[in-house]
């Protein structure tokens, strides 16, 4: 670009920033010395390809979506927790609250992640260990209680029973007087990284997608902040993909999303806005960076480009960062909480919307008290003393951050290449009954084709480990240490045992009656094709268990078994 087309986009820029409110806050270094909003090249200078760099708060976004940056609005401090029942885990949330955390994130038990209630067979053994229970409304209503949902931006970490669960957060706000239009947060729901990545799904693909589709109709009509779909690379990434991996996956599970709205007849400057993404912050400084910056120019590119959209909130790139988990080691755990530091300075600076950052003693247990108050403190340390948040994009420009994002996003096209071939395989016709990448993102699940790539990903970096080159302090390098052992967070069995015993008698004090007739509502909803949310919403008031409603879908449309892979 010449000198003057930067010109032109610095004058577009300054009349952005001198619109938009600023926060109160001293945006100088540690000694004194005031630091412009945000830096480019010097004025009269042209730099080759700049267009692709650009100011913040302009097409394509890469160096973020607001011309103030962080100068704006901080990122949210959004720490992901639950465990043992719901009043344990309101507890939890009121300590975070209190720290000046400032929004929640639902960790779920495993039966809860895979519909079943507390009392299934099933369960046994792990109701309340990975998360918290929650097995009808009566337990939203606990876990956020004396917690004002009108107030609280909330997220949920579930996919797969996702649409009751939060039917169930809709009722607990119904519960407290708060009208459901004003809700503001995200419910995780991407079921095609299930397939990919975590396996936690419940039924073929197509009930699933139907399912969200449904969800998506109901929150832009009816819930217009609140975004349904967070469409989740964390999981592929902590399965052992690299970070284009990771990216691409994930961005194709975005377009496939928008795709199915589509689909519907649905306008995508009207639904687009309510998608928003979750990524991995992982260990390589540089290249965390750089994919972050490289996933807001593609999906920005491809939502103009080949979707058509025309509202700037549609090309918006939306995402929150978990710290990554798998870069946790249980040999000198200490030295997690260096690491988590890292990571997260990696997704402040990648320009993250929000962060949750991850316990020193996660690889062990969920976190305790202590460690939960420490991960909060390395967020509000980088937030507060390290300067990160004067500058919008400050290693913008970099010639090796460029050069990575540039790198990072080609191998991402690359991928989105063999998707859709995989998806012409499958309809070679050219007919794809949703859209062209989600075809491909369908055959490559009927195939393992996403599994087989991870795999190979997660083995090369497993052989690299054990030669030797790539080294992790405490594991295979710098072994010798003088911590002791951590006193960890453990679940009583009794946790299971009180649950339970609750579950029975709530079932006991209900209308039987009711359920049934509102259960058989939603399936009949599921039978003609009608949205499935208001009766699923009946159900919920009427105190049917997420396992009864996922029962009754499960019975209708059959559950899904992975092909096997070699």
């Amino acid at each position: 670009m010449d000198a003057h087309g930067i010109e032109e986009g610095r004058r577009r820029w300054q009349a952005r920033y001198d619109k938009a409110r600023k926060r109160e806050a001293d945006f100088s270094t540690l000694s004194g010395d005031e630091v412009d909003p945000v830096y480019g090249p010097r004025p009269g200078d042209a730099y080759e390809g700049f267009e692709r760099i650009g100011w913040p708060g302009e097409y394509p976004y890469t160096r973020g979506l607001h011309a103030t940056g962080y100068r704006g609005r901080t990122w949210t401090i959004r720490q992901f927790a639950g465990f043992g029942n719901a009043e344990q885990t309101n507890e939890r949330y009121k300590m975070i609250l209190a720290a000046g955390g400032g929004g929640l994130s639902v960790a779920f038990d495993m039966p809860t992640l895979m519909g079943r209630d507390s009392d299934d067979p099933r369960s046994l053994g792990e109701v309340g260990h990975c998360g918290v229970a929650i097995d009808s409304a009566a337990d939203m209503e606990v876990l956020f209680k004396d917690i004002p949902l009108g107030d609280v931006t909330t997220s949920m970490t579930i996919s797969g029973p996702a649409v009751p669960a939060f039917c169930m957060y809709l009722v607990a706000a119904e519960r407290q007087g708060v009208d459901p239009a004003v809700l503001n947060g995200t419910l995780q729901t991407d079921i095609f990284k299930e397939y990919i990545a975590q396996k936690e799904w419940l039924f073929e693909p197509e009930p699933h997608l139907r399912l969200i589709g449904d969800l998506m109709e109901y929150c832009t009509k009816g819930i217009p902040a609140y975004k349904p779909l967070s469409v989740s690379g964390y999981h592929i990434r902590e399965a052992g993909a690299t970070a284009a991996q990771e990216l691409a996956y994930t961005l194709a599970d975005g377009f496939g999303y928008v795709e199915l709205g589509l689909s519907r007849g649905m306008d995508v400057d009207h639904f687009a806005p309510g998608l928003s993404f979750f990524f991995d912050a992982h260990l390589d400084f540089f290249e965390e960076i750089a994919k972050f910056r490289a996933a807001r120019r593609i999906w920005a590119r491809w939502m103009k480009e080949v979707y058509g959209a025309q509202s700037e909130k549609s090309m918006w790139l939306r995402f929150h960062t978990q710290t990554a988990g798998v870069s946790l080691t249980a040999q000198q755990p200490y030295n997690n909480v260096v690491r988590t530091a890292v990571e997260a300075l990696a997704a402040v600076l990648g320009g993250t919307n929000s962060l949750h950052t991850n316990a020193l003693d996660e690889t062990l247990a969920l976190p305790s008290e202590q460690a939960a108050e420490i991960a909060l403190r390395t967020q509000q340390v980088l937030m507060e003393e390290t300067g990160v948040a004067n500058v919008a994009d400050p290693l913008g420009g970099s010639w090796y951050v460029e050069q990575l994002t540039d790198r990072i996003e080609a191998d991402a096209e690359k991928i989105f290449d063999q998707i859709k071939e995989r998806g012409l395989r499958a309809h070679p016709d050219g007919r794809h009954p949703i859209g062209p990448i989600t075809s491909g993102i369908l055959r490559g699940i009927e195939d393992g084709w996403f599994t087989g790539e991870i795999a190979e990903s997660a083995f090369q970096y497993q052989r690299s480990l054990e030669k030797g080159d790539k080294r992790v302090v405490g594991v295979n390098v710098h072994h010798g240490s003088v911590t002791g052992d951590l006193e960890i967070l453990r679940v009583s069995h009794e946790v299971e045992t009180v649950q339970v015993r609750e579950l029975a008698a709530r079932k006991g004090r209900r209308d039987d009656a009711r359920v049934t007739a509102a259960l058989d509502e939603m399936l009949a909803a599921a039978r003609d094709g009608s949205n499935m949310i208001p009766a699923m919403l009946d159900a919920v008031r009427a105190e049917a268990t997420l396992g009864e409603i996922c029962n009754v879908l499960r019975e209708e449309w059959g559950t899904y078994t992975e092909p096997p892979g070699f």
